[in-house]
């Protein structure tokens, strides 16, 4: 098995290539994964717990699937660690599947490629219109004035999660609102023995993701208004110190998390072994782990001061999980009524409701189930203090290059290694290095 970092390096040299590999994209008559209309291959990403718990929701649904269209699709849960690397490799091969699911933020990158089918009205006029989908789900389908390279199948956004019992023991009245309350109550926490704030050090989405919201926090952008990438930034700089230091100085965040890149940090607080998480809708992930929903508290991630608001009290990307076609596919009806499928109505309440996921159809976000108080905060999240990362076309390797650095730095933290302003602009030259030219 291929090592994260590996696969990261694959990533960004694979995506280089692929503006001169891929343009063209395919067709849907020719290099496609199967020659069959009567099956499909559905490359799903590991939303729960663990695969196991992936196929659990899914077989039931691709099963009804198969039942109304006669089609049957072939599943593979794909980890988060090798998801990009996957993508990437099968638009350079044609050799991909049918469907796949992809993280939003990749949308514009992997629509450089040419790889993925269109969505322009037409398309979405067989799958009921693309006006049955929110207006921030759409915005992170692709590069803005073109048609969309995917369609909203899942929205989320990051919460702070807390142990209620945990926080009692430690004399802490209320989550917290800013990161210094936040570094505050980990003193008390501590002092009871347990860890403070769980992460996925070695995962690269997951870094890039908070490194995102603690730059907009500090008024900076990865990317200048041109597009092109500032990641030596003295804002930018500052920013991704100030996460890391959450391990290297403030010791809130766990050494052994250096190396956590696959739910583990999930698992260490749904077992009572640490006091708070950052994760993206985690009830239904935690419910799998055995962890009562009254076991802990949900509430916005903590902002630098004041509370979580637009500008700089960003405290969450758009998150969510968006469904695509490659354009090679030997099935595109099928494929299409596939996506028809994942998107409607009643299948998105069943997923969403799975997943603790909001539904991006309009029409399905009225059940009962997406009015509890976890998914109170996460919609509230999504319309008043989230905000898109960059949907320019070297979004991807951005991820993979900035993630990969952070990576290195918590690395250093957990090795005992000074984490200075030195150091982390040293990391970021290097990925700012890696990107492809304009």
């Amino acid at each position: 098995m291929r090592s994260i970092r590996a696969a990261a390096t694959g990533a960004v040299t694979l995506s280089l290539a692929l503006v001169a590999t891929a343009c063209g994209g395919g067709s849907s008559t020719g290099g496609g994964s199967n020659d069959s209309p009567k099956t499909l291959t559905y490359w799903a990403s590991n939303q729960g717990a663990s695969i196991a718990v992936d196929k659990k929701v899914l077989q039931p649904e691709l099963d009804k699937f198969q039942k109304k269209y006669g089609v049957k699709v072939k599943l593979e849960v794909v980890p988060w660690s090798d998801l990009l690397n996957r993508i990437l490799t099968a638009t350079t091969s044609g050799q991909g599947p049918d469907v796949l699911n992809i993280g939003n933020t990749w949308s514009a990158s992997l629509q450089a490629t040419g790889a993925l089918l269109p969505w322009d009205s037409e398309t979405f006029g067989k799958i009921g219109g693309k006006d049955r989908f929110v207006d921030s789900a759409l915005g992170s389908t692709g590069a803005q004035g073109k048609d969309p390279a995917a369609v909203p199948l899942y929205s989320m956004a990051y919460a702070l999660y807390y142990n209620k019992k945990i926080f009692a023991d430690a004399g802490i009245a209320k989550p917290p609102v800013t990161w210094d309350e936040l570094i505050a109550d980990g003193k008390k926490i501590k002092a009871g023995g347990k860890a403070v704030l769980g992460a996925e050090g070695a995962n690269v989405s997951e870094n890039i993701h908070h490194v995102f919201v603690f730059a907009k926090q500090h008024g900076a952008d990865f990317f200048t208004a041109d597009g092109k990438p500032g990641f030596t930034d003295p804002k930018v700089v500052d920013a991704v110190k100030s996460y890391v230091d959450l391990m290297a100085k403030d010791k809130v965040i766990p050494t052994g998390d250096a190396e956590y890149a696959q739910n583990q940090s999930v698992s260490d607080f749904a077992k009572g072994k640490q006091a708070m998480l950052l994760w993206q809708s985690a009830p239904a992930n935690l419910k799998s782990q055995g962890m009562s929903e009254d076991a802990y508290g949900i509430a916005p991630v903590p902002v630098r001061s004041g509370t979580p608001g637009t500008g700089a009290e960003t405290n969450s990307m758009v998150a969510g999980i968006n469904i695509a076609v490659f354009r090679n596919t030997h099935n595109l009806d099928g494929a299409t009524n596939f996506v028809k499928f994942m998107t409607s109505d009643a299948e998105q309440k069943i997923l969403n409701k799975a997943y603790s996921s909001i539904p991006p159809v309009k029409s399905a976000q009225g059940d009962p189930a997406f009015n509890t108080p976890a998914n109170a905060v996460l919609k509230n999240t999504l319309a008043t203090s989230a905000a898109p990362l960059p949907q320019v076309p070297a979004e991807s390797q951005f991820e993979t290059t900035v993630g990969t650095a952070v990576k290195e730095l918590f690395a250093d933290a957990a090795a005992g290694r000074a984490v200075t302003t030195a150091s982390v602009k040293a990391e970021l030259e290097k990925a700012q290095q890696q990107m492809p030219a304009a």
